[in-house]
């Protein structure tokens, strides 16, 4: 399994908007690409990130040559509440441990 961790800042004050994006544009987006296997979207104050999960690294080197990605990338980008350049660091994951059900 492969994370593609994806981070960048956001105009504070427009943390909601950021959020009806990242549900109504980005999710479904990933969704729709071969290998998607997940995705966790994560905040603190203003920093932002989008981890995906991926089957494998071909899919998950895939997704910046997707049509569907670059036209999100695009239209988050025009909306103006990203601020500064934003980071993408790919990682194997060695090992994944789930809680245990039964806690």
């Amino acid at each position: 399994m492969i994370a593609r961790i994806w981070r960048t800042q956001i105009d504070p004050a427009r943390a909601g908007e950021y959020r009806d994006f990242a549900h109504s544009r980005s999710l479904p987006m990933f969704r729709a690409q071969p290998g998607f296997a997940g995705v966790f979207f994560a905040a603190r104050q203003d920093q932002r990130v989008v981890i995906t999960l991926w089957h494998d690294l071909t899919s998950a080197r895939a997704l910046d040559h997707s049509q569907a990605y670059q036209a999100t990338v695009a239209q988050i980008e025009a909306t103006g509440f990203l601020q500064g350049q934003g980071t993408v660091e790919v990682l194997e994951l060695e090992e994944v441990f789930l809680a245990d059900p039964a806690s």
